[in-house]
């Protein structure tokens, strides 16, 4: 569950730290007052999308943190190599001015995109715009399928339906008339041609370039070089300096049976003059690889025109040059033997087609079962929600082979006795679109194992008995998860078992937003203020106190 919310210069919010508990948790204040602020920072942790406009005027950045614990042990952090912590699960983000994200989870930095695989495992935000989803059927399925956990079936499905995808593209690309047929045949094997015309050699561009590199250079290299040797082997004016080491060595050879010491330099000396001598064979051995004509690196320069016009045509080095001439010839070779590949092609896509067939009627078979599920569940948090002659129907239609299935699906309802079944479009109202909304949640939130649901607004359009059974309904699901809610109502902020107040204030020419945990009375004179407006009354506050008191007895 979320335990702790921590928030500095998200808009009207200097700084604010937010303390849940388990159970039902209410936030209320006047309109404008930042709640939904407080929603826009948890989003901000959960990875969702945020922008740089949030960060407070005046500020450098925005940072929000978030403390969670009793985290089940998720893939999710052996996978991204997390350390996962038993006790607590430390979320951060920080927003700049200039769009960059810093995202950490226990210290360890992650991406946005990670974030957000995380975030829809730790908590299931339902904004107030949500509801209007249900008139989009396209998303209907998507319910459906969450209910059903048929994540198995629908993999195995989507893998033969890829498969049948890939044969139909290729049948496509094979399915020629004849004239296009005959102008890409003559194409590939023009470049075909052209490409072997070169003789490549895999690495040859690069040998080249080296070659040509030094034959520029080789009048500096060739000066260079027998400079070096001159100072090493001498001349005829002069010595080198192996014949002078070599001089020296005599020398100490000399004298060396008077000082024990100088028998040891003599033969330092004799090394040396080795390795001088190395060293000016190998400078001579240079001097020789250093002949050339000025015919070579004319044809050095020809041979590479060639290979960069076939770079310019076919790939960046020879390896991309001679990798695009393989894929050539196989195209080449599939449009030949066309005949013959698409009678294959068809044998392959017949038995691709029956297998991806076979694995989506496994899946509808999963459908049809939880379809029948789902509406006797939604029909029980539908009754519980003030609404006991609704009948929802999961209509599943049969398909062709689609990326969904073989099946499509759309919600019917009607909310009263003797009414036909109606798209939700047809029939909902705003207040019960929101209740069918909430009971869905609820109904998939039992299959999940997110452990915080947070309902923004979910009350819009619900007033009296209404509104008491949704905040009995949302106070019952908080006994198995923790639930926020922001809300108008006053019978739900009664239910609650933490309530929390955003208000609003001005300080030398600034606005502030700030989060109060109420006691008892706090919560009486807001309920109050809820029931009767700005005007709080002694006949408010004792309905706020019936309210609390009532919502005591029941709970």
């Amino acid at each position: 569950m979320l335990r702790l919310l921590h928030i500095e210069n998200i808009a009207v919010i200097e700084q604010a730290e937010i303390a849940f508990d388990r159970g039902f948790n209410v936030l209320t204040g006047e309109t404008g007052a930042g709640k939904s602020i407080v929603i826009d920072a948890i989003s901000a942790i959960l990875g969702e999308r945020t922008y740089r406009d949030v960060i407070r005027t005046g500020a450098g950045h925005a940072f929000v943190s978030a403390v969670f614990d009793g985290v089940p042990d998720l893939p999710w952090f052996a996978e991204n190599r997390v350390e996962y912590d038993p006790s607590e699960l430390l979320v951060q983000r920080e927003v700049y001015a200039d769009g960059k994200n810093v995202c950490r989870v226990n210290g360890r930095p992650v991406t946005v995109a990670i974030l957000k695989k995380l975030g829809g495992q730790l908590v299931n935000i339902h904004g107030q715009h949500d509801s209007q989803q249900l008139f989009d059927e396209t998303k209907h399925l998507s319910y459906l399928d969450l209910f059903a956990r048929n994540e198995a079936e629908r993999t195995a499905y989507a893998a033969c339906y890829e498969r049948v995808l890939s044969l139909r593209r290729e049948r496509e690309r094979l399915t020629l008339d004849e004239g296009e047929k005959l102008r890409r045949v003559e194409a590939l094997q023009y470049q075909l041609e052209e490409i072997g015309r070169a003789g490549l050699q895999p690495g040859e561009d690069e040998q080249l370039e080296n070659r040509r590199k030094l034959l520029q250079n080789a009048e500096k290299l060739s000066e260079a070089l027998t400079a070096a040797a001159m100072a090493l082997s001498g001349g005829e004016d002069a010595s080198g300096a192996v014949d002078l080491v070599g001089e020296a060595d005599h020398a100490l050879a000399r004298i060396a049976r008077y000082d024990e010491g100088l028998a040891a330099l003599g033969e330092r000396l004799s090394n040396l003059q080795y390795e001088l001598e190395d060293v000016a064979g190998e400078l001579r051995d240079h001097l020789d690889q250093m002949a050339y004509s000025g015919e070579e690196l004319e044809q050095i320069e020809s041979r590479l025109d060639v290979i960069h016009r076939l770079k310019r045509k076919y790939g960046g080095s020879v390896e991309e040059i001679l990798q695009y001439a393989e894929r050539a010839q196989r195209e080449l070779d599939e449009i030949t033997f066309s005949e013959e590949r698409l009678a294959q092609l068809e044998k392959e896509l017949a038995a691709a087609t029956a297998e991806a067939k076979t694995a989506g009627l496994l899946l509808r078979a999963t459908r049809q079962t939880a379809a029948r599920a789902m509406e006797t569940r939604l029909s029980q948090e539908l009754a519980a929600l003030d609404m006991p002659r609704a009948q929802f129907v999961c209509q599943l239609e049969e398909t062709d082979l689609t990326p969904d299935g073989l099946d499509s699906l759309r919600f019917l309802m009607t909310a009263n006795v003797g009414e036909a079944l109606k798209p939700l479009s047809k029939v909902a109202s705003g207040g019960e679109l929101a209740r069918i909304m909430l009971a869905i949640k609820n109904v998939l939130a039992e299959q999940d194992r997110v452990g915080t649901l947070i309902f923004d607004e979910v009350d819009a359009g619900v007033s009296g008995r209404a509104a008491q059974k949704v905040a009995e309904k949302l106070r019952a699901v908080s006994k198995n998860k923790q639930v926020l809610c922001v809300t108008h109502l006053p019978q739900i902020a009664a239910a609650a078992d933490v309530h929390l107040l955003i208000a609003k204030t001005e300080r030398e020419g600034r606005t502030y937003t700030q989060v109060t945990a109420l006691d008892r009375p706090g919560r009486t004179r807001e309920i109050a203020r809820i029931i009767g407006g700005a005007e709080i009354t002694e006949t408010t506050l004792r309905s706020a106190g019936e309210m609390l008191q009532s919502d005591r007895d029941f709970s």
